[in-house]
């Protein structure tokens, strides 16, 4: 174009000369989709959010609300970019599942069997969306998850910000399914939630998702309660899990015989609750990297042998969260050498390496001089015992 500048103005002749336009008429929106996933197979496939945006458009237009719509919708594609990281589907697609789940449970729909989020918004062309209330909500709900995931101080106080980092180490994602059903339902007229009511929910969503994962593993299983317990939210009552509180021994079996394994998700979330149990522990932010700590080191084991149960090395008692950059230095040591990498220390140039934020890992190096077999066993037990007391204070446990 440079060099034949002149010749710009044949372009578009150029172009609608040798384009044909082939017209092809479907039976159904569904049909009218598929055809253009084949016809397009090498480019981009449409989200599902494509597809609710086209039919948001189409409604406000309709309505004469073109613009607002758009500009709208362009603030809810910046907020759920920042805060959503889905493995599968994009931002908005999240977005889109989490409300979902709420007019399910307005529906009163119980079945642990989820349509695919295409079908369940698509049923009555789409009629969920044609409602005044729809983007208004998914606003609403976009914004409340915005100040969940940068710890609003102005919205949260420190205790609900407390649970909410616990949560984020749940050992699967039906918590957030959970807490935006409960939000939209309780929200008052300022988009809030009431302090005591949201504390209660916390903690029994932590105490119930954490147990249920020792007796039935997997997220599968834990669809059935808590699909449950949705319309119960939205039908004013408690959430209790009445059907499904835990029998003491069975329970604290299946821990005990638990292999806590790092790569295990409740694992980390067990860990995660200990910690944030102490009350003197600072909330650090999301992005703050922990790794799962040997107290009583591998290597040392290997080394010197000192426990007569191997199997005390992978037990819970003789875990923690440890900041990743920490861990890298301290993982092989013994307990009297790691117990500067815990408090923190000046190194011999004079320059100061912070400790650990992991409250009870300073306390064990401020009072032990050594962390041993017995040590091991005693924790542990005291671990399962505050988790099982935590569940009867949240009348989980059968009488």
């Amino acid at each position: 174009m440079n060099e034949y500048p002149s010749y710009f103005a044949y372009l578009p002749a150029r172009i609608l000369g040798n384009c044909i336009l082939l017209p092809i008429e479907a039976e159904s929106q569904d049909t009218a989709l598929r055809i253009f996933s084949t016809l397009n197979d090498r480019g981009l496939p449409l989200s599902d959010a494509d597809i609710f945006k086209a039919q948001f458009y189409k409604h406000y237009s309709n309505n004469n609300q073109k613009d607002k719509f758009i500009e709208q919708w362009k603030e809810l594609e910046e907020i759920t970019d920042k805060i959503f990281k889905p493995l599968n589907g994009t931002p908005m697609d999240e977005l889109f599942t989490r409300y979902m789940y709420f007019i399910r449970a307005k529906k009163g729909i119980k079945s642990s069997t989820t349509e695919a989020l295409r079908k369940f918004y698509e049923k009555d062309k789409y009629s969920i969306l044609k409602q005044d209330e729809t983007l208004s909500n998914l606003k609403i709900l976009a914004h409340f998850w915005h100040d969940v995931y940068n710890q609003n101080p102005e919205r949260f106080s420190p205790d609900i910000l407390k649970k909410l980092f616990i949560l984020n180490f749940a050992p699967n994602s039906m918590w957030t399914y959970f807490l935006s059903v409960f939000f939209l339902q309780n929200k008052n007229g300022n988009e809030q939630l009431e302090e005591n009511k949201l504390v209660e929910f916390l903690n029994k969503t932590i105490a119930f998702v954490w147990a249920f994962s020792f007796t039935n593993p997997g997220v599968n299983a834990l669809r059935t309660p808590v699909y449950a317990e949705m319309v119960n939210i939205v039908t004013g009552k408690m959430v209790n899990f009445d059907e499904h509180k835990f029998d003491e021994h069975t329970l604290r079996t299946a821990i005990n015989n638990f292999e806590f394994k790092n790569r295990r998700p409740i694992t980390r979330s067990m860990l995660t609750w200990w910690a944030f149990k102490n009350d003197k522990q600072e909330i650090p932010t999301l992005n703050t990297n922990f790794d799962i700590e040997h107290i009583f080191a591998r290597k040392r084991q290997e080394n010197d042998k000192l426990l007569s149960n191997t199997e005390l090395i992978e037990s819970i008692g003789n875990k923690s969260l440890l900041e990743e950059k920490i861990n890298i230095r301290a993982s092989d040591y013994r307990f009297c050498d790691k117990k500067r990498y815990y408090k923190g220390f000046t190194n011999d140039k004079g320059q100061h390496k912070g400790g650990s934020i992991i409250s009870e890992l300073v306390s064990l190096a401020e009072s032990k001089t050594d962390f041993t077999e017995q040590d091991i066993i005693d924790r542990s037990e005291k671990i399962v015992n505050e988790f099982i007391d935590f569940l009867k204070q949240e009348n989980l446990v059968k009488q």
